[in-house]
């Protein structure tokens, strides 16, 4: 079972964040600079109190338009945060994408951040995870002679 852990051994790591009191326009530059759709919001005893994202961008500045040069993050960023951890399944991870309707998840380890999961990470896993089936069957086939005429 392929489980959030991996993703991270394999993708990495490093997250980006701010805190919540810059703009929505430093947020917004460091999302383009780092070509990300979300920033962790990280207070200044380096406790996670939010997430801002691309989708928060649109929804709540840009069609009620808040000028992101004046907008502080903390006004504007999502507080209902839903998390995995390192040892949750992909297919568990879906689940809270899904279910919560989020494009990014934070994962907590023992409450302390150690990354972050989109939904391309969780859709590029389970393209490698059915690429490796159809591998594995395709040799089964073959060895068993089922395929050969």
């Amino acid at each position: 079972m392929t489980t959030v852990k991996l993703i991270l051994d394999n993708k990495g790591y490093e997250f980006f964040s701010i805190n919540p009191d810059a703009t929505v326009f430093e947020a917004l530059g460091i999302m383009a600079d780092k070509n990300i759709g979300a920033l962790m919001v990280i207070d200044g005893d380096g406790k996670l109190v939010g997430m801002f994202s691309e989708r928060d961008y649109a929804r709540k500045i840009i069609l009620h338009g808040v000028k992101s040069k004046e907008a502080s993050i903390v006004d504007y960023m999502s507080t209902e945060l839903h998390t995995v951890n390192p040892d949750t399944s992909v297919l568990g991870c879906m689940a809270v994408m899904t279910d919560k309707k989020v494009r990014h998840v934070p994962v907590l380890d023992h409450n302390k951040l150690v990354g972050i999961i989109s939904i391309g990470d969780v859709v590029n896993t389970i393209i490698e995870d059915q690429k490796a089936t159809i591998q594995d069957l395709e040799k089964y086939i073959t060895a068993s002679g089922y395929g050969h005429q």
